[in-house]
């Protein structure tokens, strides 16, 4: 995966201010981000985007008040379409996971970690790729291990586009996937390709959500 080298725009969503500064001020002393605003309410931070010119990356809690943060993934979306939306919340179970996926973000990071591994993963997810937590990531392959109805049809996926597939789930990059494989990064690329044709999806994050949702991977 090829970082970028200009500084990378971040909002922040989080209605502690202690925490909300706390974090603006790290993102703001790591070279090659800039924490541009930061918003107490999802509200206010969707009300922006849409005036302009968005972030590129947002990192937005749950639990906010007014408008949840769940609720306001796919209104950022809508305002911002360039933008990719990183939970950083302190929950953990799995339904908020699953739908914060369907939602189409791109990332979903705890509070607890380091702010280095926040910050790194940032970088991934501006790079194109997608990013889990190592907590989230057990919870989801948990998700794909637990017993599950048999899904509706296999969408005629060959066996290395579900392994493929696996690995998007996993939250690896083209390049850490292609690599794991054993195949060139084209390659998986063009696998990625046809997965999102055959699952009638347009994102990695609408592809994994319907691979935990119907055990595809």
């Amino acid at each position: 995966m090829t970082l970028p080298t200009d500084p990378t725009t971040v909002w922040i969503v989080e209605d502690n201010p202690a925490y909300r500064r706390a974090l603006a001020r790290e993102l703001n002393a790591t070279p090659g981000l800039v924490c541009a605003a930061a918003f107490a309410t999802a509200e206010e931070a969707i009300a922006a985007a849409a005036a302009g010119p968005a972030p590129e990356i947002l990192l937005l809690d749950i639990g906010l008040p007014g408008m949840s943060g769940l609720d306001a993934i796919p209104k950022f979306r809508a305002a911002a379409p360039a933008a990719r939306v990183v939970v950083l919340t302190v929950f953990e179970d799995d339904q908020k996971i699953a739908r914060a996926v369907r939602a189409g973000a791109s990332g979903y990071l705890l509070k607890l970690a380091p702010v280095d591994e926040i910050t790194a993963r940032i970088r991934e997810v501006r790079a194109g790729g997608a990013t889990l937590d190592a907590k989230v990531t057990e919870r989801v392959l948990g998700m794909l291990a637990a017993p599950a109805a048999p899904a509706p049809a296999d969408y005629g996926l060959t066996d290395r586009e579900r392994a493929v597939l696996a690995r998007l789930v996993r939250g690896l990059s083209k390049k850490q996937a292609a690599a794991d494989l054993g195949v060139s990064e084209h390659t998986v690329h063009a696998h990625i390709r046809s997965v999102y044709d055959k699952l009638g999806v347009h994102t990695r994050s609408q592809a994994v959500a319907k691979a935990v949702r119907e055990n595809l991977g």
